[in-house]
């Protein structure tokens, strides 16, 4: 008997996680509502934090890939590298939408231990930059978008 797990099986947090955005996906498109309500500062921030662990994951993954397996670990670097790109682009697309005016929605910081909403996905992005600068260059993060082989 071998101990490897069914790939049913495998790795069923992160299979849950995908299902959920296949879900929500999907619910987004059965709606239909006006453009304007389907995005707000709240959706970008759920959004922005998937982002971010998804990004921490693709690092980690990068990183115990490259001694056995240098092209794979090079691929999921590249992937990191991208990820970022599109973490930066939803935090930028967050503080250009509009503040809720709501009361439902308003700051309310003494109820928040970690701080008001628009902090905490600041504080979320800089902490993943943070990773970003010490194992990215600039030039990494403006390749064109292939990770071909060199020969």
């Amino acid at each position: 008997m071998t101990s490897r797990t069914r790939p049913d099986d495998a790795h069923p947090y992160l299979r849950a996680a995908s299902a959920g955005i296949r879900h929500h996906t999907r619910a987004l498109a059965r709606s239909a509502p006006p453009a304007s309500a389907v995005v707000d500062r709240v959706h970008l921030d759920v959004l922005h934090a998937h982002l971010t662990a998804l990004h921490q994951l693709l690092d980690q993954l990068a990183e115990s890939a490259r001694p056995p397996h240098p092209a794979a670990g090079r691929h999921l670097a590249t992937a990191h590298a991208r990820l970022w790109q599109a973490t930066a682009e939803v935090h930028s697309a967050f503080h250009l939408l509009p503040a809720s005016t709501s009361d439902a929605s308003e700051c309310h910081p003494e109820r928040l231990p970690e701080g008001p909403p628009v902090l905490t996905i600041c504080q979320r992005h800089l902490a993943a930059g943070h990773i970003v600068r010490r194992k990215t260059t600039p030039t990494d993060l403006n390749r064109p978008h292939t990770t071909a082989c060199v020969r």
